[in-house]
């Protein structure tokens, strides 16, 4: 039997294993937060859609007031979406608000801190540039430039591009299904009556919580029971819900009591690896169930949280037609003690940060690194990553570190 495969190598199989991304559904752009874009997004219209003032004041002709002070005829008034539609001559002003439309003739914007007004008229105290506190046709964008390329997400300022860009609905993936099934006879539920021998099911919360993050939408297939029969029916429902993605929850391993493995191969799973050199994490499941992907996560609660970044949501970005659902979301740093060297497993240590402006972030590895302990992770800042067989390292020494407190995508 071969032996547990690098992480490198089995994030390539999962993604090579992915299809094409989901279909494409057009979306209300009211609706379109949080989801990733099918095709690019092109400006329909350009901006601004003509010369704007970028301050309140008075349009004029920089060469009327070369000399000051210099007294100016106002003509008319310019404001947001009420533009003077006149041209300004010789010795003529317009009064003007930002955001306006600077009319024909004028070149300049006087401030008004610099103006005095009265009967008509304007004084302009100080000379001003021609091209001063004007925003030029197209300064942000022109009809038909892309603005935003398909496999982005849309957050709060993506989507405010693509509606100033003349959107009111966008062609978007449609959100992939993933199938979330925890196994155990010693799961409950959170807030079920728990035996003294049964532990509260987390796993599948936070795999879920990892999931919808990256773009997802999932089904709650519940815990099942440790009998061929439980793991078979819940299976049927994964394909019933036409799941993109399975993510199974222990029992992935080949000992008496791991059943998963069995009961997918049952149901014709093609299985591609079942052991990752990782820490948390070894016993880590990849294949094909039909149309669906199947992950299959270790049991223990670390173990399946630090695998669900590892692997499931960048499998999740490539359904979504990401390119860059694969890339390296490391960053460096520095240690900050010395460690030991490592064994052939790539180590992902639950880890404190010291961070300044001025410098890379000092990363503390917490002392107790039990993939059961949740409260060692939910106090945890980052994950550093000790490569498999790494040298001794002293402190200041570089390092790479995953961050927990930062977006996923």
């Amino acid at each position: 039997m071969s032996g547990p495969i690098a992480v490198a190598e089995a994030l390539r199989r999962i993604l090579a294993g992915i299809p094409d991304p989901v279909s494409a559904e057009s979306v209300a752009i009211a609706e379109a937060a949080g989801r990733t874009l099918a095709e690019d997004v092109r400006a329909t219209r350009t901006q601004p859609p003509f010369p704007a003032s970028a301050m309140d004041g008075y349009a004029v002709r920089a060469e009327d007031i070369a000399t000051c002070p210099a007294a100016l005829r106002v003509i008319g008034t310019s404001a947001a979406g009420h533009g003077f539609t006149e041209t300004v001559g010789p010795g003529e002003a317009v009064r003007i608000f930002t955001g306006a439309p600077v009319p024909e003739g004028a070149d300049a914007i006087l401030i008004q801190e610099n103006a005095d007004a009265a009967d008509g008229q304007v004084v302009a105290r100080e000379p001003v540039a021609a091209g001063r506190f004007v925003r030029p046709s197209g300064l942000d964008f022109l009809a038909g430039d892309v603005l935003l390329r398909a496999g982005d997400t849309l957050d709060a300022r993506r989507t405010a591009l693509a509606a100033a860009a003349g959107h009111a609905r966008l062609e978007l993936r449609r959100r992939p299904r993933v199938a979330i099934l925890a196994t155990g006879d010693e799961l409950v539920a959170p807030g079920a009556p728990a035996r003294w021998d049964q532990i509260v099911a987390s796993n599948a919360l936070a795999v879920g919580a990892l999931a919808r993050e990256a773009g997802a939408e999932t089904v709650d297939l519940g815990i099942a029971g440790d009998t061929l029969d439980a793991l078979e029916a819940a299976l049927a429902q994964a394909v019933a819900a036409r799941a993109d993605i399975l993510v199974t929850l222990g029992g992935a391993s080949v000992g008496d009591h791991d059943l998963v493995q069995s009961a997918l191969t049952r149901q014709g799973l093609e299985l591609g690896f079942w052991r990752v050199a990782l820490r948390p994490g070894k016993p880590l499941m990849h294949g094909r169930l039909g149309p669906t992907t199947v992950i299959g996560l270790p049991g223990n609660p670390v173990s399946s949280i630090v695998c669900g970044l590892l692997f499931v949501v960048p499998a999740i970005r490539a359904l979504l037609g990401d390119p860059r659902a694969g890339e390296d979301r490391s960053e460096p740093a520095t240690l900050g003690h010395a460690m030991p060297a490592n064994d052939g497993r790539q180590d992902y240590m639950r880890a404190r940060l010291d961070s300044a402006p001025d410098r890379l972030p000092v990363v503390h590895p917490e002392n107790r690194q039990d993939s059961s302990m949740l409260s060692v992770l939910g106090q945890a800042e980052a994950l550093l990553i000790r490569p498999p067989h790494a040298d001794p390292a002293r402190a200041g020494d570089l390092c790479r570190i995953l961050r927990l407190d930062r977006r996923i995508l």
